[in-house]
C-alpha cells in the first residue's frame, strides 16, 4: 500500500518532470528558473488538497471531491481555528415563487434551470466538497504567481445617483451595470440568464454578476462578488463558469477567484466554484438561468451564498472591515476586460453579444432582482440606477413588471460602427 507520505513525494517529482518538458511541449516559449519551479509547486500543492474521490469532468476538468476541514479556507490565519457552520441561522424571506416562467413583453421561450458539467460522471461524498483542480498550465498562464486567480487592482465601477458617473481606474474594464447605493443592504438576490460570449482575446474576459459593496474608494473597498464567466486564460477554455471573489482592499492584495486563496468556506458537497455550467442559453431559443442569493447572516454576521437552492458556503465576517457591519453598495450586471489590441475597442462581447433593446431570448437578463434589508427580508430595491462606461458599446436597460420584478437587460458586441 501507498502511504500518504510517499504519494506526496512522488507527486513531488513527477511535478517536476512536468515542469523541465513544458518548454519542450510549448515551443521552448516557457522559461522557469529553479526559484519559479519551487513556487509554482508549492502553489499547486496549496491549492490541490488530497481527495478521496476524483471525478472527471466531460470537459476535461478534475473535480477532487476533498474533505471539508481540509479545504484551502482553513490556511488563513484568521481561520485557522474556525468552527464550520453548515447552515445560516437565517434564511431571508423572499417576494417571489421561482417557477414563476412570464416573460415581460414576449410570448415566447420558456427559461430554464441549468447544473454543472461535471455531474455528469458523479457526484461527490457526503462531508466532502469538490474542488476543481488547478492545472500547472492555469499558473504559468499568470503574469505571476502572486497574482494567480485574482482581479487587478482598482476594477469596480464608480457610479453614483448625484453626480455624473466616474469610473476608477478601471484599467481596461468595462461595465453595463444596475445599482442601488446610500442605505444599509444586507444582501441580494437575482435570476440570471447564462451564455457563451466570443471573447477576442484569451487574456481578456467576459462576465455577469452581482457585486455587494462597502468601504471608501480608492484602497479599502470591501467586496463579496458571484456570477458567471468565460474567461480563457485561467480556465483554459470558453465555457462559462461559477464564480466567486472577494476582497477587502480593492482588490490590491486580499482576496481571489473561487477557491484559489483561503478565506471562503464552502459547505456544498455538489457545486464546485469555477466548473462548467450547463446548459446555456441560445439566441431566440432556450434560455437556461441560475439563481443567485448572497446574504449576511444576522447572528454570525457570515456572508452566505445560495446557487438555486443549494447553500454553497459563506465568506467569515472576520476577513473583513466594512461588509463586518453592512454594504452600502448593490451593483448587477456584465463586465469585459478590454486590451483595445491595434489601439481599437475589443470584439468581447458582454452577455449574449446584443444589446439590451432586443429584449427576451436574445440580450442578457437580471430578472426579480432584491436586496435584503435590516430585518432579513428580500425587498424589492428603490431608486435602482443604472451605469455604462461606453454605451455604444456595452449598454444596460431597466424595467419593473408584475413576474419579474426589477430586472435589468444588458451587455452588447463591443466594437461594432458605433464603438470604434
Amino acid at each position: 500500500m501507498i502511504t500518504y507520505g510517499v504519494f506526496v513525494v512522488v507527486r513531488r517529482w513527477l511535478l517536476v518532470l512536468i515542469v523541465v518538458l513544458l518548454p519542450l511541449c510549448y515551443g521552448g516559449i516557457v522559461s522557469i528558473s529553479g526559484h519559479k519551479l519551487d513556487d509554482v509547486y508549492m502553489q499547486l500543492m496549496q491549492l490541490n488538497k488530497p481527495a478521496l474521490k476524483s471525478i472527471k469532468s466531460p470537459d476535461g476538468d478534475i473535480i477532487d471531491c476533498v474533505h471539508i476541514s481540509h479545504q484551502p479556507a482553513f490556511d488563513h490565519p484568521l481561520l485557522k481555528n474556525h468552527t464550520i457552520q453548515m447552515r445560516p441561522s437565517y434564511h431571508p424571506e423572499g417576494l417571489f415563487e421561482e417557477n414563476k416562467q412570464s416573460i415581460p413583453n414576449s410570448n415566447d421561450g420558456i427559461s430554464k434551470s441549468i447544473t454543472q458539467l461535471w455531474h455528469l460522471n458523479g457526484r461527490c461524498p457526503e462531508e466532502t466538497i469538490p474542488i476543481r483542480r488547478t492545472k500547472m498550465k492555469e499558473i504559468l498562464r499568470a503574469s505571476s504567481i502572486n497574482s494567480f486567480g485574482k482581479k487587478q487592482h482598482g476594477t469596480i465601477p464608480k457610479p453614483t445617483m448625484f453626480t455624473e458617473p466616474e469610473p476608477i481606474n478601471l484599467s481596461g474594464h468595462e461595465h453595463a451595470i444596475g445599482f442601488v447605493q446610500g442605505d444599509e443592504y444586507y444582501g441580494t438576490k437575482a435570476t440570471m440568464n447564462v451564455w457563451k460570449p466570443i471573447l477576442q482575446q484569451s487574456k481578456e474576459f467576459s462576465l455577469s454578476q452581482l457585486w455587494i459593496i462597502a468601504g471608501s474608494y480608492p484602497s479599502d473597498i470591501n467586496t463579496v462578488e458571484a456570477g458567471w464567466q468565460v474567461f480563457p486564460d485561467m480556465y483554459g477554455d470558453d465555457k462559462p463558469r461559477l464564480f466567486t471573489y472577494w476582497t477587502r482592499d480593492t482588490y490590491q492584495t486580499t482576496g481571489c477567484y473561487n477557491l484559489h486563496c483561503s478565506g471562503f468556506i464552502q459547505t456544498s458537497n455538489k457545486i464546485a466554484l469555477g466548473a462548467a455550467i450547463y446548459p446555456i442559453s441560445a439566441y431566440d431559443a432556450s434560455q437556461y438561468q441560475c439563481n443567485l442569493l448572497a446574504w449576511k447572516d444576522p447572528r454570525s454576521g457570515d456572508w452566505w451564498l445560495q446557487y438555486g437552492n443549494e447553500l454553497v458556503g459563506y465568506w467569515p465576517t472576520s476577513l473583513f472591515s466594512y461588509l463586518a457591519d453592512s454594504a452600502s453598495q448593490i451593483q448587477w450586471g456584465g463586465e469585459v476586460l478590454n486590451f483595445e489590441s491595434g489601439g481599437q475597442h475589443t470584439t468581447t462581447q458582454m452577455g449574449s453579444g446584443h444589446f439590451p433593446e432586443e429584449g427576451f431570448g436574445k440580450a442578457s437578463f437580471m430578472k426579480n432582482i432584491q436586496i435584503v434589508d435590516g430585518s432579513n427580508h428580500l425587498i424589492a430595491p428603490i431608486g435602482v440606477g443604472t451605469f455604462a462606461e461606453q454605451s455604444n458599446c456595452y449598454n444596460v436597460q431597466m424595467g419593473n413588471d408584475g413576474d419579474w420584478g426589477n430586472y435589468i437587460y444588458y451587455g452588447g458586441p463591443g466594437r461594432n460602427p458605433s464603438c470604434p
